[in-house]
């Protein structure tokens, strides 16, 4: 890959990697740094990777700093982190969305962007995440089933 290949990836990518890295790690700061470090990956690789390769290449890396990031996370405990009240009167669809998805684990989550929001094919998902294409499927349909267990209990109704 030269230089003007590695421009247009920047170019044609960026958005996308954002918006999944953002989902992924639930604050845009993160998302900055991992779109940021997936594409400095990217260049330092760029001997090694065909122009073809490099989308399904960048969401590999985000996805697994986007794990990394997670766990890293986990580590850190907030001592007076206030707690979101869940019983809110009216919630917004977006709102009751992200909750959903902050029940399922960061692989369920990233399965479930790359398929549904992303758009990708269970092939490229598998290629993303080192899982099998039949890994990707049951776990994608166990964390659908545990969104759609959430969302239509009575107390998320909208």
């Amino acid at each position: 890959m030269n230089v003007r290949e590695y421009n247009t990836c920047v170019q044609e990518w960026s958005d996308a990697l954002f918006r999944f890295a953002c989902k992924c790690t639930g604050n845009a700061d993160d998302a900055h740094d991992v779109v940021q470090n997936s594409f400095e990956v990217l260049w330092q690789k760029k001997e090694d990777i065909q122009e073809g390769k490099a989308k399904p290449f960048l969401f590999q890396v985000a996805y697994r700093q986007s794990i990394d990031n997670y766990r890293k996370k986990s580590r850190i405990s907030y001592v007076d982190a206030p707690e979101e009240s869940y019983t809110q009167s009216n919630p917004d669809l977006k709102r009751v969305l992200e909750r959903a998805l902050a029940q399922l684990d960061d692989q369920a989550r990233a399965l479930v962007l790359l398929k549904d929001y992303e758009g990708y094919r269970y092939e490229e998902i598998a290629q993303i995440t080192d899982l099998s294409e039949s890994q990707v499927k049951v776990y994608l349909h166990r964390a659908r089933k545990t969104l759609k267990d959430y969302l239509v209990s009575v107390e998320h109704v909208i």
